[in-house]
C-alpha cells in the first residue's frame, strides 16, 4: 500500500467518526462544497483534509469556538489530526490529518 493511501483510509474512518460524534451531539454537519479554491499544496487536493459546516436546528454556526468542541476531540484521535482552528489565521470548520510535513 502507499503511504498515501493508507493516510487517506485513516482519514476517512476518523472523519466518520467525526460526524457521527457531531450528530450524536444533536448538530447536522454538512461537508464543505467541492470546487471550492483552496491554497497551492492543500492537504484537500490529497483527499486529507475537509471542511464541515455546522448547524444547530436552523442556526448556521460559523464561529471557531462553534467547532472547539469537536476540534479539539479530533486533535485526539491521532497524533496526525489537525484542526484549523490553531491554525495562525483560524479556519474553525477545517478538519485535516498531516502527510510528509504538512498539515
Amino acid at each position: 500500500m502507499s503511504e498515501l493511501r493508507d493516510k487517506r483510509a485513516l482519514f476517512t474512518r476518523l472523519l466518520a467518526m467525526l460526524i457521527n460524534k457531531m450528530i450524536a451531539d444533536g448538530y447536522t454537519p454538512l461537508l464543505g462544497k467541492d470546487g471550492l479554491k483552496h491554497m497551492a499544496n492543500s492537504l484537500h487536493y490529497e483527499g486529507l483534509a475537509a471542511d464541515i459546516d455546522l448547524f444547530k436546528g436552523d442556526a448556521y454556526l460559523t464561529g471557531t469556538s462553534d467547532h472547539r468542541p469537536f476540534g479539539e476531540w479530533w486533535e485526539s484521535l491521532d497524533v496526525g489530526c489537525r484542526w484549523g482552528g490553531r491554525f495562525k489565521t483560524a479556519d474553525g470548520n477545517h478538519y485535516s490529518i498531516t502527510f510528509q510535513g504538512r498539515s
